[in-house]
């Protein structure tokens, strides 16, 4: 029998979709425990455990149970500094980090990855996300739930100029190329935990849409 998700593990929660994704857990009545390790404290809460540090060194410490668990990581090749630092996020962590939710029990892993994701890409941003995504399907999870959002709308703390530029343009796309509110992304993630399916799905950026709308 299937059961609502009570212990919830999430990576990347001070992300612009990471922060809303955690609110949003953290304010779920059937919900006693939210793992989210960070490298800078999160505001206090009771549901809230919140180690801090590097996040390759606490990794291997977590402990406790764990139903599912998210992984909102993610970069740019700006934002990390050259093509390997971003591939050793996007990539090696990630995978790094699934693996270890399937050691504290997780059955089932919800991961953001990118639009047109595809290990054999041309364009390196894309055939990374592609091969984390193998990578992730290797891992043999009971329930593995690929989400390809496209451009992430939102205010971050840090704004990406590239993405800020884009975002008008986003909205004119169609199909799953038009852009998508975080907030919105953050509703279809949690609509995404509580339907049972069994196996790999991959969820694109129109169905996110409407997914995140349905949720009240």
């Amino acid at each position: 029998m299937y059961l609502t998700p009570q212990h919830v593990l999430i990576a990347g929660a001070t992300g612009l979709t990471g922060e809303h994704l955690l609110d949003r857990l953290l304010n779920e009545p059937t919900i006693s425990r939210v793992l989210a390790p960070t490298r800078r404290p999160l505001a206090k809460h009771p549901h809230l455990e919140n180690p801090v540090g590097k996040f390759t060194e606490l990794l291997p410490q977590l402990q406790g149970r764990v139903d599912i668990a998210y992984c909102c990581l993610g970069s740019t090749i700006k934002e990390a500094g050259s093509k390997e630092a971003f591939r050793e996020v996007d990539l090696d962590l990630v995978v790094a980090y699934g693996k270890r939710a399937r050691e504290l029990g997780a059955r089932h892993l919800i991961v953001i990855s990118a639009v047109d994701a595809n290990a054999h890409s041309s364009i390196f941003y894309k055939r990374i996300k592609g091969e984390a995504e193998q990578a992730l399907k290797e891992q043999d999870w009971p329930q593995l739930t690929i989400v390809r959002p496209s451009l992430l709308l939102g205010n971050r703390p840090e704004p990406r100029l590239g993405e800020k530029l884009a975002a008008p343009l986003s909205k004119l796309l169609p199909g799953k190329y038009h852009g998508i509110e975080a907030c919105e992304l953050a509703r279809a993630l949690w609509r995404l935990a509580l339907e049972e399916q069994d196996g790999i799905r991959v969820v694109e950026s129109d169905e996110l849409r409407k997914l995140g709308k349905r949720v009240k």
